[in-house]
């Protein structure tokens, strides 16, 4: 059985500092991290709900029942 998302996120934040090596600051490490856990949230979303992909989203786009706020247009 594989790994467990956590030990992947600790395994891919291991290796990404491994290959940074040596870091200026303590906020560049908290970049760093803070960097790849977004990037596993994105994925972990992505492949909880399908649905969300850039096609499905432009079709809601395109409804006039669904409207979004101004920001946001």
């Amino acid at each position: 059985m594989g790994a467990d998302p956590l030990e992947r996120l600790n395994g891919e934040i291991k290796r990404r500092t491994e290959v940074v090596g040596i870091f200026p600051d303590e906020s560049a490490i908290r970049r760093l991290v803070g960097t790849i856990v977004l990037e596993q949230n994105d994925d972990w979303t992505m492949q909880r709900c399908g649905c969300m992909t850039p096609e499905s989203i432009a079709l809601v786009g395109d409804d006039p029942l669904v409207s979004l706020p101004n920001l946001a247009v």
